[in-house]
């Protein structure tokens, strides 16, 4: 009886009838399913007396048995858990929809800010209980702490703008969240659909503008429509390689009226992006990974995104093949594995930059040889051959040719190389494990011979002690929040990373600016952890009047200022490339007693509380005075050595062959190396 088909339980149903019914049977539980059938399989005489027993089958007046409807079915059917009925639709403003469209898709903060074209949705945000509105002192602010937040959490951070001048604030974080793969959504007013094209006040092509720089946009004009692109948006943005995306709505669509209802229908034919990787691609790269006799796993940040951190520490455990985190990977794999060999490219340990060099195997998985990598493309792991794993197949082959392309899901991939290299060496005959064990001793001794480190200074404090005292005290489950420029480096080098999602920058667009709201994003997104903003003094001053916001909304984040009173890394190349020739590189925030501005009176004007240090002496004293308050943001003022360097380093545009651990020092390598 079980082998029987379900549609021969209904003879003479028709085709829609059919439907109802399998459709109604499949929402039954196991054992409900298992005893209708078996109901319908007993002679009349016997089903009426079993069914009267079970009250499983609809009895007439007359007592006679009746087969059951397929909408007795449907009726009686227990209701899948997953299943949230839909609410009876309402009439509603487009506004409003718009706030419960937030609220239905789980968004519990906004930052922005109001202006003309956005006005109408600001009325029913104020009457949300669930979605909180953090108001931002510069749109630039509100969209980097949409990208903290993102980044820290793992989920879609929101950010609202007005028209015009306000959704073009929203560019530079658009397009460095474009660059970093980082799931956002922008909502900006637009001036009424009749105004559009006329040059209306405030009115900018914000879609035109930002098209190169998102993932997708949309301008709404239709209140109806509000719900469904908003759907679309989270999911476009959330899903595949995350990104940005822009939802532009008209006002005339935020005063108009309509139905609302949830969910919505969402209908992207042309959106579906490839997860699964292609098992012959995985079988032909576990093969040459056997092969291998130098190989390196080269791990971008695609891993961090996609969560598969716990299966790469798999795959790194199985294989026992060395490994370097570029900047965006940073806490990938924990710093204190024995194979991880830091962070490669032109700042990039000796180890790390020489491994990727050397090898006969690169297992590339969520990178994409971006130039601060690679050094000169041509000139790039001479001798290697590349598996290349990306969920996004425009990066793949894009800047180096890949011996096997594989697209899909980082976590996915590294999932199924487990199962394939674990199912290889199970097969004795098919001689597949690899010995790696001199390649990791030749990588290990990299690591002993040049490792990173700093000169200290008799006349100033080393930036890389603060930035090391700090990651000591503050330990690995705080999370790191930098700028751009030397402190960046310095951070990304000299604080231990045990977890992913510890570590948050700018990599790709390489933004001033974005460390002070990204800061307060995380904040917001994880209350509970320490979160420090390692700043610069030319960076911080492009966006420090966020501090303000985060004194008014309670937001406690640690600011660590190394101010060098220069814009430091131009003048690191200025020093070493330009014969000393300090052009326009002299901010005057520290040396020579003079301090335009002085950041510890700026900090107590905005609420914080601010604090020097000078010396080494001074140094953990005030980072522990930090940590021990949580009432209010804190801003030190770290004085730091205008002359220090980041290094090691290879020069822009040469080979990476070329790497230098100190000025004037390369490494000298053994005849072998």
């Amino acid at each position: 009886m079980g082998s029987w088909p379900e549609s021969s339980y209904f003879p003479g149903a028709s085709e829609p009838a059919l439907d109802v019914a399998l459709d109604a049977l499949s929402l039954l539980s196991q054992e409900d399913r298992r005893v209708f059938l078996w109901i319908h399989a007993l002679p009349d005489q016997d089903r009426a007396t079993s069914s009267s027993n079970r009250e499983r089958e609809t009895v007439s007046d007359s007592a006679t048995p009746v087969k059951a409807s397929p909408a007795d079915i449907a009726q009686r059917a227990r209701p899948r858990p997953s299943v949230t009925p839909t609410p009876t639709p309402e009439q509603v403003t487009g506004a409003q929809a718009l706030v419960r469209s937030l609220e239905a898709l789980g968004v519990d903060t906004v930052f922005g800010i109001p202006g003309g074209a956005i006005l109408p949705a600001y009325d029913p945000l104020m009457d949300s209980v669930s979605v909180r509105h953090i108001l931002v002192r510069h749109e630039q602010g509100a969209g980097h702490a949409a990208e903290g937040y993102a980044a820290a959490t793992g989920r879609v951070g929101v950010c609202m703008a007005t028209s015009g001048p306000g959704a073009t604030n929203l560019v530079t974080p658009l397009a460095d969240a474009y660059m970093d793969s980082m799931p956002i959504v922008a909502i900006t007013g637009q001036v009424s659909s009749k105004a559009i094209g006329t040059d209306a006040f405030q009115e900018a092509d914000i879609r035109g503008i930002t098209l190169p720089v998102t993932k997708h946009n949309y301008l709404v004009t239709d209140a109806a429509q509000i719900p469904r692109v908003l759907a679309e948006a989270f999911h476009i943005a959330s899903t595949g390689r995350p990104g940005p995306v822009l939802v532009d709505i008209s006002k005339d669509a935020l005063q108009a009226t309509t139905t609302f209802s949830w969910p919505p229908r969402i209908d992207l034919p042309g959106y579906r992006p490839v997860t699964r990787p292609h098992s012959k691609q995985i079988r032909e790269a576990a093969r040459l990974i056997a092969a291998a006799r130098r190989p390196v796993l080269y791990i971008g940040g695609g891993v961090i995104r996609a969560r598969a951190c716990e299966a790469l520490r798999r795959l790194v455990d199985l294989t026992e093949i060395p490994l370097v985190t570029t900047l965006m990977a940073r806490g990938a794999l924990p710093d204190t594995h024995p194979l991880n060999l830091g962070m490669p490219g032109m700042h990039g340990t000796v180890a790390a930059v020489t491994a990727l060099q050397k090898s006969d195997l690169l297992i590339t998985i969520g990178a994409r040889f971006d130039d601060r990598v690679t050094g000169q493309l041509s000139t790039f792991a001479p001798g290697a051959k590349v598996i290349h794993a990306d969920i996004d197949p425009a990066e793949i082959s894009k800047n180096r040719t890949a011996d096997v392309p594989i697209v899909g899901d980082a976590k996915e991939v590294i999932t199924d190389l487990v199962e394939a290299i674990t199912a290889d060496r199970a097969d004795e005959r098919a001689g597949l494990r690899a010995d790696y064990s001199e390649w990791r001793a030749r990588t290990k001794g990299w690591q002993e011979t040049f490792p990173l480190g700093y000169a200290s200074h008799e006349d100033g404090l080393a930036p890389q002690y603060v930035i090391e005292r700090i990651g000591q005290l503050s330990g690995p489950e705080a999370t790191y929040v930098a700028g751009v420029g030397q402190h960046q480096m310095w951070a990304a080098q000299f604080i231990r990373y045990e977890r992913p999602n510890a570590w948050l920058n700018s990599g790709g667009a390489g933004t001033m600016g974005y460390s002070v709201p990204a800061a307060m994003g995380a904040k917001v997104g994880q209350p509970d952890r320490v979160v420090w903003a390692i700043d610069g003094d030319g960076c911080f001053q492009m966006t420090n009047q966020e501090l303000a916001t985060c004194v008014i909304n309670e937001i406690p984040i640690k600011v660590a200022i190394i101010n060098n009173s220069s814009l430091g890394m131009v003048r690191q190349w200025q020093t070493l490339f330009y014969n000393e020739r300090y052009s326009n590189t002299d901010l005057h925030t520290s040396h020579d007693q003079r301090r335009i501005p002085d950041f510890v009176k700026l900090a107590d004007a905005y609420g914080c509380l601010g604090l020097r240090a000078e010396t080494e002496s001074d140094v953990d004293a005030v980072i522990r005075q930090a940590l021990d308050v949580n009432d209010r943001p804190v801003v030190i003022d770290f004085v730091v050595h205008r002359d220090a360097m980041v290094w090691p380093m290879v020069p822009s545009g040469v080979s990476n062959d070329m790497i230098l651990n100190a000025r004037g020092e390369a490494p000298v390598w053994d005849c072998e190396d």
